[in-house]
């Protein structure tokens, strides 16, 4: 049961995340005194490490949780670099030289800011996948949250569809996550 609570929590966690960075850049750089929306991010993905527990058997004992764990250490990469962001307060133009620095460099920008945090949405579609025969509707939803993320981050560049998506995504998969012990307890009590 712990385990559920965590992985829900930090899906609520990055959701409330993305909301947060709606309001914007200003928003962002004005929180004192710790940066809020950053910290809920680091939170979150590492409480949703326990989906890698929840939804397998052995922690990388499939591709979801490989993918999902990559995704972990992926995204807390990015917030590190996001608090660093944080730390530069109202200086745009050191931040912006950081930006560039960061972007120009793909050893930095692949793995922790484009192709890395995919990773993450990948595993947990993955995830959700193993159940598609049992619980269908809750599976695709999860899939559709994931590819809405996507569509927001790669192809619109805007946040509103990533908002969208990390919704469906948490309520699909806080649904998977409950019926998951269901689905584990009616197998056990077949097989007495």
């Amino acid at each position: 049961m712990k385990l559920k609570v965590c992985a829900i929590t930090g899906l609520i966690f990055l959701t409330l995340n993305q909301i947060l960075l709606l309001k914007g850049n200003e928003f962002i750089q004005a929180q004192k005194p710790i940066d809020y929306v950053h910290w809920l991010l680091l939170i979150g993905i590492l409480l949703t490490l326990s989906l890698n527990y929840i939804f397998s058997d052995n922690i990388f004992s499939n591709t979801a949780t490989i993918l999902t764990s990559l995704g972990v250490v992926a995204l807390i990469g990015q917030a590190t670099i996001d608090f660093l962001w944080w730390s530069y307060g109202t200086d745009y133009t050191g931040m912006n030289d950081l930006t560039n620095q960061i972007m120009s460099r793909p050893s930095i920008r692949i793995p922790f800011i484009t192709i890395g945090p995919a990773l993450f949405y990948f595993g947990l579609a993955t995830h959700a996948g193993k159940l598609i025969r049992t619980y269908p509707v809750w599976s695709i939803a999860s899939f559709i949250g994931v590819i809405i993320i996507g569509l927001g981050a790669f192809v619109y560049n805007n946040r509103m569809p990533i908002v969208l998506g990390h919704i469906i995504l948490t309520l699909g998969l806080a649904v998977l996550i409950c019926k998951k012990g269901d689905t584990t307890t009616k197998t056990k009590i077949g097989t007495m």
